[in-house]
């Protein structure tokens, strides 16, 4: 029989550990189909302790609960700009139908009337350019400008609000519905992702958050791109579903599927209310 290849034995006694913790937190699992707030990696939880109900993966059953502490959890709300959400903005002047992502709005709004009175974490994203455009890719500007009809990123539509997409524009700026307050954070980037063309990710490290619940649009772009991004960072995340659109129907229940697979290969799903519901028996 070949010899399989062999690694140094160095390499035996951390796996051995990791395995060993995630055969605790299986078990458990098993018997409360909750995921456990993991205190052997980060510590004990600094804040109250949420439980929230969330969409069970395939196999899995009906529900499963995750465990997170407050403290450690931050809403994302992800591009909520009038340039994807609100009349004149770009995803209008794309010609697509605005009521499927605008219907984000109501279920986030709802959602950050509750998460502001606790002590989670508010952090807004915004896609856009700087005005001279030379962060943005010319293939990117391009497709644009064909799907616009001729008018593409960095170009004002007739009667538009502005330059569409691009930085300090009153389109680009964040929906008045959802928009920061005091003691949010704001982060802008340049792409789809937030990862590599911006300063999340040192913001969420040195908030010192573990668990992300994730709202925004679109549901198949930025948002899911930012979630898989941060899912390959190890953070827990969760959708929230109808704090999210897409600009094609079929594609957000796709997007909202694909999270669901494998065991949940992106992190977990679940909605406003139940967000709502968790917030309000941890703080009651």
């Amino acid at each position: 029989m070949k010899n399989m290849r062999s690694y140094e034995a160095f390499y035996e006694e951390n796996r051995e550990k990791m395995l060993e913790k995630v055969n605790e937190a299986y078990e458990y699992f098993k018997k409360t189909k909750t995921y456990a707030f993991p205190r052997w990696l980060y510590g004990n939880p600094i804040g109250k302790t949420m439980t929230l109900e969330v969409e069970d993966n395939p196999t899995f059953g009906e529900t499963a609960y995750i465990e997170m502490d407050m403290a450690r959890t931050a809403f994302l709300s992800i591009d909520m700009q009038t340039d994807f959400c609100g009349k004149k903005g770009y995803v209008d002047v794309m010609g697509y139908d605005l009521s499927l992502t605008a219907k984000a709005l109501g279920p986030i709004k709802n959602a950050l009337d509750v998460v502001r009175t606790t002590e989670m974490k508010v952090v807004h994203t915004r896609e856009g350019h700087d005005p001279d455009l030379s962060d943005a890719p010319f293939n990117k500007i391009l497709r644009s400008k064909i799907i616009g009809k001729g008018v593409g990123i960095g170009e004002t539509p007739e009667n538009g609000l502005g330059r569409l997409l691009v930085r300090g524009e009153k389109n680009w700026d964040i929906h008045e519905s959802v928009y920061p307050i005091a003691g949010e954070y704001v982060v802008d980037k340049a792409g789809k992702g937030a990862f590599g063309s911006s300063t999340l990710h040192m913001l969420l490290k040195n908030l010192g958050v573990t668990h992300l619940i994730i709202s925004g649009i679109t549901t198949d772009v930025c948002v899911h791109t930012i979630m898989r991004e941060a899912n390959d960072y190890g953070y827990w995340c969760i959708l929230m579903k109808d704090g999210t659109g897409a600009t094609d129907q079929g594609n957000h229940e796709a997007a909202i599927k694909s999270v669901k697979m494998q065991g949940g290969v992106f992190g977990n799903v679940t909605d406003s209310s139940k967000v709502i519901k968790a917030i309000k028996e941890a703080i009651k």
